[in-house]
């Protein structure tokens, strides 16, 4: 189902209550919503009972609406929770209202405070897709689709152990409680896992019964005079789960790896023989590969781009420039950046179409015209690989030793370096000594930079690129060697570089015709589809992942994956809908 895009979803009635403006149905009860959300939602999964004692608790909701059902469920998280207990929540929302309005909507109950501030803070786009939204202080994540439910159902890896069913009424929205809905509900829910609802209209308990679960009439709230409560057939398990991970590498890739492990709690090492080898450069360039095309490789680079911005612009320091510029370099440009920016992957505003004139001058030079990137970013290595990181052990890791309950790492010499329950290889072209079979192929790459200088750069790319860096010098570049594996730094490569910017910003290069250069080779790993690799081995132990073959985007790519990864290790719900990670299985290449 579609909507005009130019209207909000909710409307106010003039008692105050929000109410859908296409399903007629009010967000909350005129009673008092936070009581409704309270007594149908969490004392109907049996919440806090449910969660005691579990290390990891899932919910997932189907109507997400003003957020008061997740803030109702975080302040009673807070308050109660396990120790060392982690809250996933998956939502899904089809037609999402804004901060504003959701903000209007919560402050009718101060009493949620902190619990509503947090959702408030990190309210999500309105771009379709999968929405990872940390949640801090609250030992909490956020998942949120912005999608129609039966999709929303089939992408989710997830399961849940208590879902709120708290779609807008099944008499004005019968396409939420549908037998195939609740079927997909019930295919997502952990074994004895609960459900509850406000509604008990015969359908959604016949499609309740039939897919499975076993459901009774309790008493309603406000003028309701029933509510629903189900539970799912089995016994609630507690899986063995990986407690210490080893990784092997040290760029942006077992950077994003060792962030995304210990957010979900685990002891991290991270092995890197070579530090000065890994996302050396003094600046990175974060923009995706754009595909006018849509589908799953187009909105791959889009997710993974909303959530590297996020998590970079709240690491201080971390992205000293925001918004990038793609130059239009040829006649089909302009065509293909209007395409981008009509796809409902991005929310209004993050791609935006500049002609020659508004390009020109964001530019400072002439220009044929641009796509303005708002999300795309310039980021500090250093700082990012200094707090996501941490200390590496300086050592190489040349053998892996697989034993019944983890792996043993041995060094060159032979001496046993460490044991872990998990072993994650992020090495970038170095993955083929630790795993004979790895699909990657390594193209040599040099870039080049200038000391301080007074300009003031706009970061912009045009088939290479050009960045300010940190200290005030301007990185460009780059060289694309396929099958060159030397990282010798060489004058001809700087000539190279200086040629391709002097075609893209020709008056910036006539600038630093001049400037004396700096720079960098590396190697990078690069695969036959240009896809990374994300996920477990293919043909190893279950307990042995990959995350490489990142090419030049590793610090966009980076952070999505290694969440996606980490949730894969911890039998989590993985932020990648099932076809996203479909397309960066490592299995697929083999």
């Amino acid at each position: 189902m579609t909507s005009d895009s130019s209207q909000s979803p909710l409307v106010w009635r003039e008692d105050g209550l929000p109410q859908s403006r296409l399903y007629g149905d009010v967000y909350f009860s005129s009673a008092d919503g936070l009581a409704e959300t309270r007594a149908v939602f969490l004392e109907g999964c049996g919440l806090p009972g449910a969660w005691a004692g579990r290390d990891r608790f899932v919910v997932g909701e189907l109507g997400f609406g003003t957020g008061l059902n997740i803030a109702a469920l975080l302040d009673l998280w807070r308050r109660e929770r396990p120790v060392g207990g982690r809250l996933h929540v998956f939502s899904i929302e089809a037609h999402p209202i804004t901060r504003e309005e959701a903000a209007r909507a919560l402050a009718v109950w101060p009493e949620l405070g902190e619990a509503a501030q947090v959702l408030l803070d990190h309210w999500p786009s309105a771009a379709r897709g999968f929405h990872r939204i940390d949640l801090p202080g609250f030992d909490a994540t956020l998942d949120l689709a912005v999608m129609d439910v039966a999709q929303a159902l089939e992408a989710w890896s997830g399961r849940a152990d208590a879902w709120f069913l708290d779609g807008f009424s099944p008499a004005l929205n019968p396409a939420m409680w549908s037998e195939e809905i609740l079927a997909a509900v019930a295919a997502r829910t952990a074994p004895g896992g609960r459900a509850a609802t406000f509604t008990v209209a015969g359908a959604v308990r016949r499609g309740l019964a039939a897919a499975g679960f076993a459901w009774e009439k309790r008493p309603g709230f406000g003028r309701k005079r029933e509510r629903l409560e189900a539970v799912f057939p089995g016994g609630v398990t507690a899986p063995v789960r990986s407690k210490t991970l080893a990784v092997v590498g040290g760029g942006i890739a077992a950077a994003a790896l060792a962030r995304a492990a210990r957010a979900e709690g685990l002891a991290v090492t991270v092995f890197d023989a070579d530090q000065a080898k890994a996302s050396g450069n003094p600046a990175a360039l974060v923009t995706p590969a754009l595909d006018a095309g849509g589908g799953p490789r187009a909105a791959l680079p889009a997710q993974a781009l909303a959530r590297a911005a996020a998590l970079y612009d709240a690491l201080p320091g971390a992205a000293p420039a925001r918004g990038v510029l793609r130059l239009a370099t040829g006649p089909r440009d302009p065509d293909r950046f209007a395409a981008v920016t009509s796809q409902d992957l991005f929310a209004p505003g993050e791609m935006i179409v500049l002609d020659a004139d508004e390009a020109g001058a964001a530019l400072g030079e002439p220009a044929a015209g641009a796509l303005r990137m708002n999300l795309a970013r310039v980021v500090d290595p250093a700082v990012v690989l200094a707090a996501w990181r941490g200390d590496a052990v300086a050592t190489e890791v040349s053998r892996l030793d697989k034993t019944e309950d983890g792996w043993r790492l041995f060094g060159a010499d032979g001496a046993l370096l460490a044991t872990a329950d998990a072993v994650a290889l992020a090495g970038g072209a170095d993955l083929a000594r630790l795993w004979p079979q790895a699909p990657i192929r390594p193209v040599r790459g040099q870039t080049s930079w200038t000391g301080p200088t007074d300009l003031s750069v706009t970061p912009a790319a045009f088939g290479g690129y050009a960045v300010p860096t940190p200290g005030g010098g301007v990185l460009f570049g780059a060289t694309h060697d396929r099958g060159e594996t030397a990282s010798d730094l060489r004058q001809a490569d700087h000539d190279r570089n200086r040629a391709a910017l002097t075609k893209g910003r020709p008056a910036l290069a006539a600038r630093l015709a001049d400037a004396a250069l700096d720079g960098r080779a590396a190697v990078r790993a690069t695969t036959a589809d240009h896809l990374p690799l994300a996920g477990g081995v293919p043909g190893g132990p279950a307990s042995l992942y990959v995350l490489g073959g990142l090419g030049g985007r590793g610090f966009a790519t980076a952070p999505l994956l290694a969440e996606h990864v980490v949730a894969l290790m911890l039998d989590a719900p993985s932020p990648l809908p099932r076809d996203l990670a479909a397309l960066v299985d490592p299995g697929r290449a083999l």
